[in-house]
């Protein structure tokens, strides 16, 4: 691929090894082996060793590991396959076609050669073996060995300058004078010449789809292209590129593809099927008389020996019997344990002292005296192709169980008879099977029903007969289908040179049909993402991401176990945080808010949701900041986790996380808001075809043993500025209460608000004589009329507090644009409590008594006395609804339905805002995320005492309650005073906004800040609320004490009138807000069903949501506006609104005043602090400030 221009990176296991460094004595072997034993369950030696012996059971295989592969250390043994393997019916028809030619084409690229004379243990084997060996005969094979030196031919691109064979028979462990002709001096080397990428000592885990996309600009236009795969080196560091070829061997390509199915790859059942080790046994003959001369040689014997009498290569000759199998002996390596063969890992025959014989002989080498004569026997026959190769769920270990050979009687019986002419003892090895020669586990088959691949190399997709994974390729021994019953080397590069072909052409017509040149592409994780420019032949960088600088990383494990949809979830995270793209960052921006490099990384790692797949769930791509920030709320800090998930059944999820750090009470919860992050997990939809999509949330937590364990966990040279720079993060959020941006960044250019259409400004007389007003859009469209269809009844919206929460110029979908494309006409009642109209002297009483019925009689005075009116109420607005119902001043005849907002007849504030609202400024409380642990008894011990503190509040402000809102007004040193405390509440969420920071100084965070737009909360705060009334806090506190609605005097005069209450009522909730809980709406509904059983009834607690973002947030008119709307829709049906039920249905149901399930527990701050101390406190404060002042 690289000689015809397509980019390449190839990526091996093992480390490039030069001539002089393999091993030449038993002492450098030992450091060039790494043996796993699962019998014992124990692994020695090191991860890139040359040689990888795998002992399992009753079975050992042998592999090579290193550029170059397997011809690093065969015997370079090139027989062309024999027809009995190709005529095998697992032997793929489409190799036939060209198969001559692939083996000619590899056969000249490895440089074939005879042996160019008889050595020794030839003469030797040719003596016996026709006798011994039944209907045996020579076999003509070549050697991939240079016997002469001289140039590399002109055609033979890439060749290197090579050694000649000097015979000494060191073949098996690597030829140290550089007379082999491995693939790295082929293959490999006219492939980096051509300008492939080689990276060594980098091993391939898995690969996996890519889903995401890399953005690249050519002749000036920038495009999306997602790179099809993705290849991992571990749980984090990845590339991407659009083709991959697996060629790490029968083990290593079987275990990338195993743990890629792990991770959704889908594959053929058939993975792992297949396994044969080319009928391969192995034994070793010692002791004998003969003149074997199978002992490698060192450099010092070389003089002392000619030529011609040295071992030569490790084999030399070849003899196959019409049995079916195949008999070579072979020399051994000077640098393998002799001891290893004579009893260690072998027994003897004839039985008798053979132990004792390999000592003996050591000591006769050890002491300079001849030792006796030996060598290595080898053979090679048709096994069954039925071993299978597996992975371990436990160790994410390699198991394999070897074929069956019964060709393996047989084979000892030949071997025992050459012992007997040659004398000596034979030594066989204690395992049942063991194999160099390695095969299948990945096979070519016409479908998957019978292999892995098809014989083009490409990776099946099992869920159609002929459907692969386009650009997904192996490419190796694996694709060999059944044992070959000679040496297999010349087979597989014939294979692989088929498979070439066809993937060439492949890449050729994707280059032309994307018209993008095809490369392995690195994703910029470890540095800042930038566009790249790509020429048709782009460059290929990979030391920035595979290197990846470990000394400006930092690793973290991070296990956190919780319950996600009620459900038991444990997330077990690797973090790698890394500074390497911290080029430009300085001081200048820590201090600006920006979060260092270092706080910023990828993740790795597992879940386990088993109430959602059974087995783990991958992370296949994360990202994790300690330090995130959203500039709607500056003050907050925010550790966000976003992981890609993958499953066994090809599922993908997301998980995403996010830890919220607010600076309320100083550091009081530092330890759970870190430790606690907030889940959303959901399914990722990949077709339309997916059953049920998963969305569930919950919270995990990190327990402080998991924290410990993290932090001893911590790895790298950067561990101890990691955990400075975190520290740092927590004193600016929780100490110094520093914001990170600021809403005053936000320019009113950016504001572009939707026009409404035509509106009617009504001005309306109450009884007591104020004057308010009603604004009308009247419906151009009615979407629900068809002939002879009556007119939908309008509806009318009643605000809370001040605020306009209905009519939002800034946002396309409010409430009011929502009914007005229903088809019904829209009002919105501007009363005595409006910025428009306010008053120095009114109460709650005073709006549901005088300005409701005064709305409701226009409307009806413009509809008819028949009309009815669909009311819709928010917070204050559903008070006085309740109040103008319940107290007669409004017939339950001349509404349709209602439907409430955070308020109803009762109104329950959590048990934190009644100790905010004890404090002097607060009628209601402070928009706070705690759970006080306080007992009614203790709540109704400090009313008392602290019922002047409105009187306290009315002081301040003076004659005039109206406070001037906008920081640009004039204000009275009362009001400033008034301001100053208010600026000064503890809320949970502080705002840069001044008008923000008041408001909710006095009534609590009424929104969540990452609910609303940043347009919305500058019309709110800049706009909208010019004047606040304050005249309202008398009245709303004894409400707020009393838990329902009151009269002025504090008086139940509306409970007692359920009567008054026959319309259908939908009250809504907010799952967060903690200014009035859901059970507000969970009495209102229970008193409903009880007292007018013959009506709807509706109740729905919407989590997400806060108080008054229930109406302006960005996702109501997606998760509020259609539960109003299904609401009005039923009411509609009905002329009345009454329901065909039965009455002891309700009234049984509404007798159940069970626990509210929305309603959380107590507990936290007000387990250890005292409510009156609270109250002190705050006095104190307003006393200091006053001195101040």
């Amino acid at each position: 691929m690289s000689m015809v221009g397509i980019k390449v990176c190839l990526i091996d296991k093992g480390r490039r090894w030069e001539a002089r460094e393999f091993p030449t004595d038993s002492y450098k072997i030992m450091s060039a082996v790494r043996i796993e034993n699962r019998n014992l369950g124990v692994t020695f030696g090191p991860k890139n060793a040359l040689f990888q012996v795998y002992e399992q059971d009753d079975s050992v295989a042998v592999v090579a590991c290193g550029l170059g592969g397997g011809s690093l250390v065969n015997a370079g043994v090139m027989v062309p396959t024999p027809v009995r393997a190709r005529r095998n019916p697992k032997w793929p028809k489409e190799w036939e076609k060209d198969w001559e030619v692939c083996e000619a084409s590899a056969s000249a690229m490895l440089r074939l050669q005879s042996v160019p004379l008889e050595f020794p243990n030839a003469k030797v084997m040719g003596e016996i073996a026709e006798e011994e060996i039944e209907e045996s005969g020579l076999n003509s094979m070549k050697l991939s060995v240079n016997f002469e030196l001289e140039e590399a031919p002109p055609g033979s691109r890439g060749s290197q300058q090579m050694g000649s064979c000097l015979a000494c028979g060191n073949c098996l462990s690597g030829c140290p004078y550089n007379a082999k002709n491995s693939t790295d001096k082929n293959y490999l080397a006219s492939a980096i010449q051509a300008g492939c990428t080689v990276k060594t000592e980098c091993q391939v885990q898995y690969v996996v789809k890519n889903t995401d996309g890399i953005c690249e600009k050519r002749d000036g236009i920038s495009r999306k292209q997602r790179r099809r795969w993705r290849v991992y080196f571990n749980d984090i560091d990845y590339i991407t590129s659009d083709f991959v070829i697996l060629s790490a061997g029968v083990f290593g390509t079987t275990e990338i593809l195993f743990h890629s199915q792990k991770r959704g790859l889908k594959l053929s059942e058939k993975l792992g099927f297949g396994f044969s080790c080319n009928g391969n046994t192995v034994a070793y003959l010692a002791g004998s008389p003969a003149p074997l001369s199978a002992y490698g040689l060192d450099k010092k014997q070389f003089s002392k020996i000619p030529f011609q009498d040295r071992p030569g290569p490790s084999i030399s000759s070849s003899y196959t019997s019409s049995l079916g199998f195949t008999i070579q002996s072979a020399v051994l390596p000077t640098a393998y344990p002799y001891l290893l063969f004579k009893g260690i890992a072998t027994y003897g025959w004839p039985t008798g002292f053979w132990f004792l014989h390999g000592i003996i002989d050591k000591l006769k080498h050890m002491v300079g005296l001849k030792s006796s004569q030996a060598m290595v026997l080898n053979a090679m026959g048709y096994d069954e192709g039925d071993g299978k190769i597996t992975l371990e769920n436990d160790t994410n270990k390699i198991c394999f169980s070897p074929p069956h050979d019964p060709l393996l009687p047989r084979k000892i019986i030949a071997f025992q008879k050459l012992t007997k002419r040659l004398g000596g003892i034979l030594f066989m090895s204690r395992s049942r099977s063991t194999s160099v020669h390695l095969l299948g586990g990945c096979n070519a088959a016409p479908d998957p029903l019978h292999g892995v691949c098809n014989p083009s190399g490409q990776v099946f997709y099992p869920k159609c007969p002929s459907a692969v994974h386009h650009g997904l390729y192996v490419c190796d021994a694996s694709l060999i289908p059944c044992s070959i019953g000679i040496n297999p080397s010349l087979t597989i590069a014939t294979a692989a040179e088929h498979v070439s072909r066809h993937l060439v052409q492949d890449v050729l017509k994707y280059k032309s049909s994307a018209c993008l040149v095809q490369l392995s592409s690195v994703d910029k994780q470890d540095t800042e993402f930038v566009d790249k420019v790509v020429d048709p032949k782009p460059e290929l960088s990979l030391d920035g991401k595979l290197d990846a600088c470990p000394r400006l990383t930092v690793m973290i494990t991070e296990t956190m176990r919780g319950y996600v949809g009620g459900m038991p979830c444990t997330a077990y995270l690797k973090m790698k945080m890394s500074s390497g793209n911290q080029k430009g960052f300085d001081e200048q921006n820590l201090a600006l808010g920006e979060p260092h490099p270092l706080l910023r990384g990828r993740v790795g790692g597992y879940v386990v949701f088993k109430a959602v797949e059974k087995d783990k769930l991958y992370v296949i791509d994360g990202q994790v900041e300690m330090c995130g920030v959203d500039e709607r709320t500056p003050y907050t800090q925010y550790m966000q986790y976003h992981l890609l998930l993958a499953s066994a059944s090809g599922s993908r999820y997301i998980l995403e996380g996010k830890k919220v750090l607010n600076p309320y009470l100083l550091a009081s919860y530092i330890w759970r808001e870190s430790t606690t992050m907030h889940v959303t997990f959901k399914t990722v939809p990949q077709n339309s075809t997916m059953g049920e999509m998963v969305n569930f949330k919950g919270e995990l937590r990190l327990s402080i043993i998991e924290l410990l364990k993290s932090l001893i966990s911590l790895k790298g040279t950067r561990r101890g500025r990691f955990i400075c720079l975190l520290l740092q993060t927590f004193l600016r959020t929780y100490l110094l209460q520093i914001p990170r941006g600021s809403h005053m960044e936000f320019f009113p250019s950016d504001c572009h608000q939707k026009p409404y259409p035509p509106s009617t400004l009504h001005e309306i007389k109450t009884e007591d004589g104020f004057i308010i007003s009603c604004r009308q859009w009247k419906c151009s469209q009615n979407l629900w009329r068809h002939e002879g269809e009556r007119k939908p009844h309008p509806v009318l919206l009643l605000n809370g507090h001040s605020t306009e929460s209905y009519c939002l110029p800034t946002e396309p979908k409010d409430l009011v644009r929502t009914l007005l494309e229903e088809g019904h006409e829209t009002w919105i009642l501007q009363p005595r409590l409006h910025p428009l109209h306010t008053l120095n002297n009114f109460t709650i009483e005073d709006i549901g008594r005088f300005d409701i019925p005064a709305a409701i009689d226009k409307i009806r005075e413009l509809h008819g006395p028949s009309m009815k009116v669909h009311v819709i109420a928010h917070c204050v607005g559903g008070l006085a609804i309740h109040i103008a119902l319940m107290g007669g001043h409004v017939s339950a005849t001349n509404i349709a339905s209602l439907s409430c907002n955070n308020s109803s007849m009762f109104f329950k504030l959590t048990v934190s805002s009644i100790v905010k609202m004890r404090l002097p400024l607060i009628p209601v409380s402070s928009f706070i995320s705690l759970s006080l642990s306080c007992s009614h008894t203790l709540i109704g011990s400090i009313m008392d005492s602290t019922g002047a503190l409105v009187q306290i509040s009315m002081f301040i402000l003076g004659n005039n309650t109206i406070l001037s809102m906008f920081e640009s007004s004039k204000v009275s040193p009362r009001h400033r005073l008034f301001k100053s405390i208010a600026r000064l509440i503890p809320r949970y969420e502080r705002c840069t906004c001044d008008e923000c920071n008041i408001f909710s100084g006095i009534f609590g965070n009424s929104f969540w800040h990452d609910n609303i737009s940043s347009t919305m909360h500058h019309w709110l705060n800049k706009q909208s609320l010019s004047r606040l009334p304050m005249s309202t806090l008398p009245h709303i506190r004894k409400i707020c004490n009393a838990g329902f609605i009151v009269d002025k005097d504090g008086k139940n005069a509306y409970l007692i009138h359920p009567e008054r209450m026959a319309l259908p009522t939908l009250y809504i909730s907010a799952g967060r807000s903690l200014i009035v809980t859901p059970q507000t709406s969970f009495l209102a509904n229970q008193y409903m069903k009880l007292h007018q059983p013959g009506y709807r009834h509706s109740r729905v607690v919407v989590e997400g949501f806060g108080h008054s973002d229930l109406l302006i947030g960005q996702e109501s008119y997606r998760k509020v506006f259609p539960h109003i709307i299904s609401h009005i829709r039923l009411a509609e049906q009905g002329s009345t609104g009454s329901m065909a039920v039965k009455e002891s249905k309700f009234s049984k149901e509404a007798l159940s005043w069970g626990h509210d399930p929305y309603e959380e527990g107590d507990g936290g701050f007000g387990s250890w602090v005292s409510h009156l101390v609270l109250v002190w406190l705050f006095l104190l404060l307003i006393m200091l400030v006053s001195l101040f002042l």
